[in-house]
């Protein structure tokens, strides 16, 4: 039984959990502008560390400072563990902790505390790419270290007077607008390292996308005042951090629990909408085009002989190919279009405005696209094709399971025609049939 006609058959069932161990991933098989990248951020990282270690001598007055923000920062990450985040959820506040080393230490501690921090997530967090486990602290260290040096830099004895009890400076316009710039410049540095990794590791992400994101400007901003806050606080008595904690833990747990509800929506192999979130939103979209009496269609993709990928190369390569698959998905469709997971190896595209010969040219073009679609995997390259069901609302259902029912029917019948086809489901006769004559020509030969 397909995940669609087990849907239409127990509407108010959620999708079941599938307990999915955490992806492994050895650096040394990851793509080598990757591998590149990441040695030579680390190597940036280790011979700044070096030349500070060299040229920073100890003191106390630092020591102490630094430990406090440490055992804060550990407190946070104590706090947050004990609620359970599940794989996924990493975004937090850390960088109120590291940016305040950053501003008020030398750049030493500032190339130091991602390290600490690093192996306290290692040690007590869940399991990391090794890119993210090697690039993140790097990247960390470098942006900290840049703005330490920038602000030592414009506002020299700044750091070592509010040390030695003089807080003259927080009174100074100039010097507070120099803390502020170098946060928002600890948070530039940092999110395009990451992000450059992010896209090399998976090259199909856009990185001004990611950098462009509003919810990720938005966390970025909101670090950056908690940060700027905490640094404040240290300026006036480092017992202050007491009461600086709390918050920063509540703010944490409110940042995490939009994460939960993000990743409830999301399925986590792929990145799409899973089944739940999809019905929630297509049901949304098929009742607004009633209302406005607009087209709207949907798409069921399923991946042809998907088992056999499963069966000769191994789940983990059969994960790829489904996630290759979904990028693909996202990139041929409009913005508006809703793409989601459905169960297994089948996918659901809603097409919001969209009438029959839409539909079908956007189907015809979601099959050359996924026919192209190659997949690398132990030496070899893995090709796949997709059979792709089509439903209008209207003519071939009134309400969203009609429409899954129409197109179910309709992506059977493309797979009985021999696979990699499109089929529209035919009211009349109850059977699917091609598309236009204007879509045979251009599938040379996908249509009989």
């Amino acid at each position: 039984m397909s995940a669609v006609q087990e849907a239409i058959g127990q509407r108010e069932r959620g999708p079941r959990r599938v307990l999915r161990q955490p992806r492994r991933r050895p650096l040394l098989t990851m793509p080598a502008l990757l591998i590149g990248y990441v040695l030579a951020v680390l190597a940036c990282d280790l011979a700044l560390t070096g030349w500070e270690l060299t040229d920073t001598p100890p003191r106390a007055a630092d020591l102490l400072l630094f430990g406090a923000l440490l055992a804060a920062a550990v407190i946070c990450i104590e706090a947050m563990r004990r609620l359970g985040p599940p794989a996924g959820v990493s975004r937090g506040l850390l960088a109120a902790w590291w940016l305040p080393i950053a501003l008020l230490l030398p750049p030493l501690y500032a190339l130091l505390a991602p390290v600490v921090i690093g192996a306290v997530l290692y040690l007590r967090a869940r399991q990391m790419p090794v890119y993210r486990r090697v690039s993140g602290p790097a990247a960390l260290g470098l942006a900290g270290a840049a703005a330490s040096a920038a602000f030592h830099l414009v506002a020299p004895g700044t750091a070592a007077a509010t040390l030695t009890g003089s807080h003259g400076w927080l009174t100074r316009p100039s010097v507070v607008v120099t803390a502020v710039a170098c946060a928002v410049l600890f948070a530039v540095v940092s999110s395009v390292t990451v992000a450059v990794a992010a896209h090399l590791a998976e090259p199909g992400s856009s990185i001004s996308r990611m950098l462009r994101d509003r919810e990720t400007l938005l966390l970025d901003l909101a670090e950056t005042c908690v940060g700027v806050l905490v640094t404040v606080t240290c300026a006036l008595s480092h017992l202050l951090l007491l009461v600086a904690l709390p918050p920063v833990i509540l703010l944490q747990r409110s940042l995490m629990h939009q994460q939960l509800t993000a990743a409830a929506r999301t399925d986590a192999k792929t990145g799409l909408l899973n089944a739940a979130a999809w019905q929630r939103e297509a049901d949304a979209e098929v009742a607004r085009a009633q209302r406005a009496g607009s087209p709207l269609a949907l798409l069921l993709v399923d991946v042809d002989h998907f088992k056999r990928v499963n069966d000769s190369h191994g789940h983990l390569t059969g994960d790829e190919v489904l996630r290759a698959l979904a990028t693909e998905l996202r990139q041929q469709v409009r913005e508006s279009d809703v793409v989601g997971r459905f169960g297994g190896e089948e996918f659901t595209v809603l097409l919001p405005r969209t009438d029959d010969t839409g539909a079908c040219r956007i189907a015809e073009r979601l099959r050359a696209s996924a026919a192209r679609l190659s997949v690398a995997a132990a030496g070899a390259r893995i090709s796949v094709t997709v059979s792709i069901g089509v439903a209008v609302l209207g003519q071939h259902g009134r309400d969203l399971f009609a429409l899954l029912a129409a197109a179910d029917d309709a992506l059977y019948r493309a797979k009985d025609a021999g696979r990699d086809r499109v089929r529209v489901y035919a009211r009349a006769s109850g059977q699917a049939t091609a598309a236009t004559s204007e879509l045979q020509d251009q599938a040379t030969g996908t249509y009989p």
